[in-house]
């Protein structure tokens, strides 16, 4: 069966060069049909491959166009994993950038979430999930309080945890040469693998709201 996904042509960095800085309406229409050709359809076509290896991951939307010049200059997907839990990729001159995410919360999520870090059964599976996702490369981020909230001791065992209001695990992969062939869909695959443990924690711990 012939693959979707090749890889993103070598033609698609040209095209986000001439994209770079603050490009004017002209110019960003006429780059419009390239870089949705040699950009945004190699994106869709990666993560329907993607879905098809696992169908966890049939839930995904790759972004359009915006008035603001970030969005024609990276490409932006998500694959939805629970409320408010995402992978989420970004193709650009950088390469790729793969993250997984709790992030943009409902109301009532953060208290869900506070309350299984401070339980000691899901707080130390947590606790050692990030730092094994932290072991295989990836940065550790999200809106982070400057203390622990009200209501936890400063001196909590997991501390910097409950600080958290989001809770993100990025890693730029750069521009390796896979990034222009079917290898891409594999390495896609593996990141997701590396943020498994932590995307199920957050979808069990941190669910609708209403």
């Amino acid at each position: 069966m012939r693959r979707q996904f090749t890889g993103w042509p070598e033609q698609a960095m040209d095209v986000l060069w001439q994209l770079q800085g603050e490009p004017s309406k002209a110019t960003r229409e006429r780059c419009r049909a390239d870089r949705e050709r040699l950009v945004r359809q190699p994106m869709i076509a990666l993560l329907n491959e993607v879905a098809d290896a696992d169908p966890r991951y049939e839930d995904f939307s790759v972004w359009h166009y915006r008035t603001d010049s970030w969005w024609w200059q990276n490409q932006g997907a998500v694959i939805r994993i629970g409320r408010k839990v995402e992978i989420g990729l970004r193709f650009s001159l950088d390469g790729l950038r793969i993250q997984g995410a709790w992030w943009y919360p409902d109301p009532g999520q953060v208290d869900m979430f506070r309350r299984a870090v401070a339980s000691e059964g899901s707080g130390r599976e947590l606790s050692a999930i990030v730092e094994d996702v932290r072991r295989k490369g990836y940065d550790i981020s999200g809106d982070v309080m400057k203390r622990p909230p009200r209501g936890y001791p400063a001196d909590h065992p997991r501390a910097n945890l409950l600080r958290h209001r989001s809770l993100i695990a990025a890693r730029s992969f750069g521009c390796e040469e896979w990034l222009h062939t079917p290898e891409a869909v594999e390495q896609v695959l593996s990141a997701a693998s590396d943020l498994d443990a932590l995307l199920l924690w957050l979808a069990r711990h941190v669910k609708r709201t209403a």
